[in-house]
C-alpha cells in the first residue's frame, strides 16, 4: 500500500437538497481535496438525463477542476465516443492540453451513457444512428489519436488530402485511456496498445478475465509519422491499467454503512428499472428502506452490490483496497467515492465524500491521515 497510487472518479452526483450548481460546487471542492491530498488523478464520468447525476460534459468539467487544481492529473472516465464527432472530442481534449499541459487524460468508452432516446438524441449528427456509431468506434478511436498528433491525419475529399489537426500548433497530446465493462475494450486496447481500465466499480465481474485479455494480447504502439510512416519513439511499451472501485470511508464501520445506502438504493433502483430521482440523504435512505420502498425481492441484489464496494472505517478500507490491488496486479486504484450526506449538510459541499479521501490518503505505515492546511 505504500506504493499503490490513489485517484478518483467523481460522477457529480446531485443531492436531494442540491442544485446542479451545488453540485458542481461540491465537486470542485472535492477536487482541491484530491488535489492537496496527493491524489494521482481525478476523472469525470459522462452521463446524461439522470436526475442524480450531473456529470453530463466531462470537457466542461474538467477545465473547471483542471483550473481549481494545480498538481492533479484531470481526465474524463469517459468521454462516451459514439455520442460525439471524433473531431470534436480530439479538439476539445487538445485544446485542454494545450491550457494545462501534461495534466489532460481523454478515457474513452464505447458505451451510451444515457437511456435509447438520449443516446439517439446525443448521436443525430454525430456519428449516424446507434448501431454505425457503435460499429465504427475502432475507427472513431484512430481517428481522435491521429487528429491529436502534431502533423494530424489527413482527409479525402474530392479527390484531394486535407491536412486535419486537432490543434495548429500541438506541442503535447493527453495520455489516451480505453475504458469498458466487458471483454471488447481489453481486446482493443491492447491490439492498439493504449493504456486500458475496467469499469469494475460499476461491473464487479469479470475483472480478471478482461485484464487478462488486456495483458496477454497487448501489443506495443508506435507513433504515426506524416506520410503514413512509424517511427522507432514507442507510445506504450508495454500494458499499463489499474483498477476502479466503490468507496465508503468514515471514523467507524457503522458511520460508513450508513453512508453507503443512498448510493447502494439508486444502483439497485437503476439495475431494476425503477424510477430514479436526485440521491437521497442518509436519513431519507433509511427511512426508505424501513417503509418498505425497496422490495425484499431486491435485497439481495443490494447485497450482492454492497459486497463489492469497499466500506469501513480507515485501517479496513485501506487493507481491503491493498487486497484488491494485489489481487488484479495494479499499483494504482481509482476510488469512486460515494459517501452520501447527512440531512443539514451545507449544500454545496459533501464533507462525507472529501472524508472518504482524506482516511484513504497516505502511506500505510501512517498512524493518522494527513490534515489539510
Amino acid at each position: 500500500m505504500s506504493e499503490l497510487n490513489l485517484s478518483v472518479l467523481d460522477l457529480v452526483p446531485v443531492r436531494t437538497d442540491q442544485d446542479s450548481s451545488d453540485a458542481v460546487a461540491a465537486s470542485l471542492s472535492l477536487a482541491r481535496t484530491a488535489d492537496e491530498l496527493g491524489y494521482r488523478r481525478y476523472w469525470l464520468a459522462e452521463h446524461h438525463n439522470m436526475p442524480a447525476v450531473a456529470a453530463t460534459n466531462p470537457p466542461v468539467l474538467i477545465g473547471l477542476v483542471a483550473s481549481a487544481t494545480s498538481r492533479i492529473r484531470v481526465g474524463s472516465g469517459g468521454v462516451m465516443l459514439p455520442n460525439h464527432a471524433p473531431l470534436v472530442v480530439a479538439e476539445q481534449f487538445a485544446l485542454l492540453e494545450a491550457a494545462h499541459p501534461g495534466r489532460i487524460d481523454l478515457g474513452i468508452g464505447r458505451a451510451p451513457g444515457t437511456d435509447p432516446v438520449t443516446s439517439f438524441a446525443l448521436r443525430h449528427g454525430a456519428g449516424g444512428v446507434t448501431d454505425e456509431a457503435v460499429n465504427r468506434f475502432p475507427e472513431y478511436v484512430d481517428n481522435v489519436l491521429a487528429m491529436m498528433e502534431p502533423e494530424g491525419v489527413g482527409l479525402s475529399v474530392a479527390g484531394r488530402t486535407h491536412a486535419l489537426r486537432a490543434t495548429p500548433a500541438a506541442r503535447s497530446v493527453p495520455t489516451i485511456w480505453l475504458l469498458g465493462s466487458s471483454d471488447y475494450s481489453a481486446r482493443l486496447a491492447a491490439e492498439k496498445g493504449l493504456p486500458y481500465v475496467f469499469a469494475h466499480h460499476f461491473s464487479g465481474s469479470g475483472t480478471a478475465e478482461a485484464l487478462d485479455l488486456y495483458r496477454s494480447g497487448f501489443r506495443p504502439s508506435l507513433v504515426a509519422q506524416a506520410g503514413g510512416e512509424r517511427s522507432d519513439r514507442r507510445r506504450l511499451g508495454e500494458p499499463r491499467t489499474f483498477l476502479t472501485v466503490n468507496a465508503v470511508v468514515a471514523e467507524t464501520a457503522e458511520e460508513a454503512e450508513r453512508r453507503a445506502l443512498p448510493n447502494l438504493l439508486m444502483m439497485v433502483a437503476l439495475r431494476t428499472g425503477a424510477p430514479l430521482g436526485p440521491q437521497l440523504l442518509v436519513e431519507e435512505a433509511e427511512k426508505a428502506l424501513d417503509d418498505g420502498s425497496m422490495p425484499d425481492a431486491h435485497r439481495p441484489l443490494m447485497e450482492a452490490m454492497r459486497s463489492r464496494w469497499v466500506v469501513g472505517d480507515r485501517a479496513s478500507a485501506r487493507a481491503q483496497l491493498a487486497e484488491l490491488a494485489a489481487t488484479y496486479g495494479v499499483d494504482e486504484v481509482m476510488v469512486h467515492p460515494v459517501a452520501a450526506a447527512h440531512v443539514g449538510t451545507d449544500p454545496d459541499r459533501s464533507p462525507a465524500r472529501e472524508e472518504t479521501l482524506r482516511l484513504l490518503a497516505g502511506r500505510i505505515g501512517d498512524s493518522e491521515p494527513p490534515a489539510l492546511d
